[in-house]
């Protein structure tokens, strides 16, 4: 059974991915009316696996015997200045949903629930790779000033991406 403090807080986080799903499309919005389709696409891909994430941890907190509460989602930013800002607002936010997820473990191990922090450790490892994702995207798009056939050139890789929807070992 979920107690009280991690039912909250999961719950928080659920919204949080949910509101993360919602930035990412705004962004994937932003780089559509900027006709770079690639970037659109990347960022829908992050859409996907944000509402993946938040669909992971509600089926998580019913497994568990506890209620989730959804709440409504909070207005996100829809106008950056240019791709690089789009990309270091993504780094941004994904340092702060890797602050989310480690204050959940913590939460986790005060409470002595085994069984949340060891699912939490799946969110532990894919913030590492959003981050890495996110930074590395960023680090070429400073090498080519955001702009010119580099930029084109970015484009038309990240146009590759697709969604993988999460593999659950135990099922």
């Amino acid at each position: 059974m979920l107690n009280q403090r991690l039912e909250k807080e999961l719950n928080k986080q659920i919204n949080a991915e949910f509101w993360s799903a919602y930035l990412y499309l705004s962004m994937s919005a932003f780089f559509e009316n900027k006709n770079l389709s690639g970037f659109a696409n990347w960022m829908k891909v992050q859409y996907q696996e944000e509402i993946s994430h938040a669909l992971k941890l509600f089926d998580y907190v019913n497994e568990r015997g506890g209620r989730v509460f959804l709440q409504p989602i909070a207005a996100v930013d829809s106008e950056w200045k240019d791709v690089i800002d789009v990309f270091e607002t993504t780094l941004k936010h994904e340092q702060h949903v890797t602050s989310l997820i480690n204050n959940l473990v913590n939460i986790s191990i005060e409470e002595k629930d085994h069984a949340t922090t060891n699912m939490l450790q799946w969110f532990v490892s894919e913030q590492v790779e959003e981050e890495a994702s996110a930074s590395d995207i960023l680090d070429q798009l400073k090498l080519i000033e955001g702009k010119g056939a580099g930029l084109f050139m970015l484009d038309r890789e990240l146009k590759q991406r697709v969604f993988v929807p999460i593999q659950d070992p135990d099922k």
